[in-house]
């Protein structure tokens, strides 16, 4: 919840009451149950890995498909697709991970985004079974969405101009780039698995709907056209379908994506045309924000909340 707590309209007691309030609202949030679940992409069934007594967010398989990653409460975890016990993911001095967090495509580096004090979320890199973090944006808020496939570049969502926008960033922090400049959000980048290009989520067309361009911003074209506002593109690993989110229209603002709403998760053929709807889900926010499809392409990780 975002509370503007400098406006001068507004008392100093109108303002505890309104971040107690939000205060409140996070800490029922964190506590609310929800699932890590699995569907099968062909014949839609769905398995449960495990229940949880409190939020967890952002399920992402391992390269090898032995683990899913996922966040709760600040920190990273991994659980296996069959359920067990997580293992906590040791990211240093760093307890402000959110669902921002992207396994290297060679399986051996974990970026997180991660809340750094005066500037919001920035991106960092540690070994996959965890170690110390090191920084990668100077600038926030940055939030991490996807690797280059040779492992050489990031592309995130950040605020630099007022504006949050796609930007691309080499993997020691040099030569940040812009790649769009549309008003409005962009958000989800997320690279192709042959790397000639980069699939989005924007609000330019009105409602949010699922874009594709070039590494360098060039070519930006709109994927699909719903009555539905679409989120989080995640291309499977054989480069034929795509993932993604969609909100019912009205249901939130075009630009945004909160927890606790009814969504659906569908496939469309990467070179665009019908979508179809895998499954509907009690989520948003926290569900899907990463790439969640196992290494074969056949399955899909997802989180789905427990209703009040």
């Amino acid at each position: 919840m975002i509370i503007n707590i400098k406006n001068p309209l507004i008392g100093g007691m109108a303002v505890c009451l309104l971040v107690i309030m939000a205060g409140t609202v996070a800490a029922q949030q964190q506590q609310q149950k929800c699932r890590i679940e699995i569907v099968d992409v062909a014949t839609g069934k769905i398995s449960v890995v495990k229940e949880f007594d409190s939020r967890v967010e952002a399920p992402e398989w391992t390269r090898d498909g032995k683990w899913l990653y996922y966040n709760a409460r600040g920190s990273i975890y991994k659980i296996s697709p069959d359920g067990g016990e997580s293992i906590k993911v040791p990211t240093g001095d760093i307890n402000s991970c959110n669902n921002d967090h992207v396994i290297s495509p060679d399986g051996k580096t974990l970026a997180i985004s991660a809340g750094l004090q005066g500037k919001g979320s920035v991106i960092y890199t540690l070994p996959v079974d965890g170690g110390t973090p090191k920084l990668v944006t100077q600038e926030g808020p940055s939030y991490l969405h996807g690797w280059s496939p040779d492992g050489k570049k990031l592309v995130y969502t950040a605020m630099r101009n007022g504006d949050y926008d796609i930007y691309i960033i080499s993997l020691d922090g040099s030569d940040e780039m812009r790649l769009t400049d549309a008003p409005g959000l962009d958000d989800g980048p997320e690279f192709t698995p042959d790397g000639k290009r980069i699939w989005f989520c924007s609000v330019r067309s009105g409602l949010m709907q699922l874009w594709s361009m070039n590494p360098d911003g060039g070519d930006q074209r709109q994927m699909v056209d719903e009555d539905a506002n679409c989120w989080f593109p995640h291309i499977s690993p054989d480069g034929k379908q795509v993932s993604y989110l969609t909100y019912r229209k009205g249901d939130v603002e075009p630009s945004d994506h909160p927890a606790n709403r009814e969504v659906s998760i569908k496939i469309m053929p990467i070179e665009g045309g019908a979508s179809k709807t895998l499954v509907e889900v009690f989520g948003g926010q926290g569900t899907m924000n990463v790439n969640s499809w196992s290494p074969d392409g056949k399955k899909i990780a997802y989180v789905h909340n427990e209703r009040p």
